[in-house]
């Protein structure tokens, strides 16, 4: 007898997503694959004159002892940030796929952001040093408020350093992150917290550069998080160049401004990005290959990720619904 689609909260996301377990779901949906046709991207015209973006992101299984196909839909409205509501809200729907029926509706913020992090964390695993224990994070909204507990997962992250615009914004994150056993301060200069790190996660809005180049010390690992449409970028011509650059997916070439602006620059050419976190996962492509090599992953999100997050939340909540009702 079926019950009909399950609605699974943010609250019930959090606590169905530990990281130690996403990034393991998804080094395994990396090796395997999925279809995961390209996004579709749709500009809205806002009355404040910054456009918005609705997404579109479908995937389904290629493989596994339960098929699953999946939609995500994302509408990112920029200019929220001056009336004080999230730039990003989404829903994600989960489907059988074998016979196409509903299973579940979840928060799809939730979704994005743990699984955001978690590629980022597992990117990391291959490309940052093992020994690396400091991590700065520019930025503290919601993504970035994530990134410390998704690298907890795969390195020994001792230090926290947070840069912001926003004193308030990082005041509140460095709280949670010391109350939550990380050690933590906030940084003034960028240029400080960018030198001193063994990783650098920036998970921004901005349309100009602010990790630069010439800050990395040899062996850094940098995780570019935020920046996805082609007028926007989180470093510079610089530090795409100097570094061994790594992507979640071929798409970034198209979207994320990061490899577009040194491509138009001529700082780069297509050739200079390594490979994909697939390429990685599977073997193709060794990861790290040196001590003080610099590395970047670049990251504009990929419907395989979201489809491996919302399949392990569905699967766990099954789990604990099943377990009540034999004790019921």
């Amino acid at each position: 007898m079926t019950t009909g689609p399950i609605s699974i909260s943010e609250r019930d996301l959090s606590s169905l997503l530990p990281m130690n377990k996403l990034v393991e779901a998804l080094r395994t949906s990396f090796k395997d694959g999925c279809h995961a046709p390209p996004r579709e991207h749709h500009e809205i015209d806002v009355a404040s004159g910054e456009n918005a973006t609705l997404l579109l992101m479908p995937a389904w299984s290629k493989q596994g002892p339960r098929r699953y196909l999946g939609v995500k839909q994302v509408n990112v409205f920029p200019g929220n940030a001056r009336i004080s509501k999230p730039a990003l809200t989404s829903i994600y729907n989960l489907f059988d796929g074998d016979t196409g029926e509903h299973l579940a509706s979840m928060d799809g913020n939730t979704i994005t952001g743990r699984r955001t992090v978690a590629v980022s964390a597992l990117a990391a695993s291959y490309l940052s040093r093992p020994d690396a224990t400091t991590l700065t994070v520019v930025g503290s909204g919601r993504i970035a408020s994530l990134i410390p507990y998704a690298y907890k997962a795969v390195r020994d992250i001792q230090h926290v350093k947070i840069w912001d615009i926003d004193p308030a914004s990082a005041e509140r994150l460095r709280l949670k992150l010391t109350d939550d056993g990380f050690g933590c301060e906030i940084v003034e200069s960028l240029e400080e917290a960018v030198n001193s790190a063994d990783i650098v996660s920036a998970a921004t809005l901005s349309r100009t550069p602010l990790v630069l180049g010439k800050w990395l010390h040899p062996g850094t690992h940098v995780d570019l998080i935020g920046a996805f449409t082609a007028d926007m970028r989180e470093s510079d011509d610089e530090c795409i160049a100097r570094a061994d650059v790594y992507v979640d997916t071929m798409e970034a070439f198209h979207e994320a401004g990061d490899l577009i602006q040194p491509q138009r620059s001529n700082a780069i050419d297509r050739d200079h990005v390594k490979g994909t976190l697939a390429d990685i996962v599977s073997g193709r492509l060794p990861g790290r290959q040196s001590r003080d090599a610099v590395t970047v992953f670049k990251a504009v999100g990929t419907a395989l990720a979201d489809l491996s997050a919302a399949s392990l939340a569905y699967e766990g909540s099954s789990k604990q619904f099943k377990s009540s009702s034999r004790k019921v």
